[in-house]
């Protein structure tokens, strides 16, 4: 039985040195990948931060893709994601630690507090990353990894952001009211579709506003805009809402270019509106658990 053992540990290594497959076919050896496909085995192509599905965000999302509330028209977006880096994200994670450890070592200013906290902790660095690279995959026409701790805020409270995206959305409510009646008014739905998918008290908010020419946020005829992350480290995860106005006669040369906008609908595009009537997509908000 020794022997037998012995020989088969000896014909499966001369068949590994041949290429033969396990079940001993020989003179097939087995193909050498390219650089690329080694690459694309150990990142994983495509692997990024994962965009988590969850259909009452969509529903809200297919509500705030474009409202007109009059004067100007407001888009907005909620999206949740993972913190559980892989791939092509996992790689730039690193890139962007080592790019933030140089910028520290070239300005010791930058080892105090930040609004992310200390970046000579590991952790904070990590919340800075994940607020990078969270833009990056909203906005993936913009790069936003040149973004340091500075260009973000950490927010006091839940309570006084909450007052901010209230105040900035108020005139939303209306449009959804026309819409989808008032059953429940459009904050309450956003906030408890929120706190579902994110656990909004366990939450460090942080901020973005646009810090220079080529953000997605400085088009002219933007009026407002917000960029609010909810990171929850229990949860490793981040729900990230934006919003921004603009301006429906930003661009517009002439008196003419109004009324052609007043003649083409009530309120000036094809935009939820208060005057629309209910669409197919209040069939979404239905199936959701308000």
């Amino acid at each position: 039985a020794r022997y037998r053992l012995i020989d088969a540990r000896r014909r499966r290594r001369r068949r590994r040195r041949r290429g033969d497959s396990a079940h001993g076919r020989p003179g097939v050896a087995a193909p050498r990948r390219t650089r690329q496909e080694r690459q694309r085995a150990t990142l994983g192509e495509g692997a990024a931060m994962k965009l988590l599905v969850d259909h009452d965000l969509a529903a809200l999302n297919a509500f705030l893709a474009s409202v007109n509330v009059g004067d100007y028209v407001v888009s907005g977006q909620v999206e949740s994601y993972s913190c559980k880096l892989a791939g092509t994200d996992k790689k730039l994670s690193r890139s962007l630690d080592a790019e933030v450890v140089m910028y520290m070592a070239s300005s010791p200013t930058a080892l105090g507090t930040s609004p992310v906290g200390p970046l000579t902790d590991s952790n904070s660095r990590k919340t800075l990353i994940y607020l990078i690279l969270t833009l990056n995959h909203i906005y993936p026409d913009y790069d936003f990894s040149n973004l340091r701790a500075q260009h973000f805020t950490k927010e006091g409270t839940l309570s006084s952001v909450k007052t901010d995206i209230d105040t900035m959305l108020m005139e939303i409510g209306r449009v959804w009211s026309a819409r989808y009646g008032d059953d429940e008014a459009f904050l309450e739905v956003l906030w408890k579709t929120m706190d579902e998918a994110i656990e909004l008290v366990d939450c460090d908010v942080y901020s973005y506003k646009a810090m220079s020419e080529g953000d997605p946020f400085t088009d002219e005829g933007n009026l407002w805009s917000f960029n609010y992350f909810f990171y929850n480290k229990k949860l490793k995860r981040i729900l990230f809402f934006t919003s921004h106005a603009a301006s429906k006669t930003m661009g517009l040369d002439s008196d003419s270019d109004l009324d052609d906008i007043d003649e083409t609908s009530p309120t000036g595009g094809d935009y939820n509106s208060y005057e629309e009537s209910c669409g197919d997509d209040s069939l979404m908000f239905d199936e959701m658990d308000m």
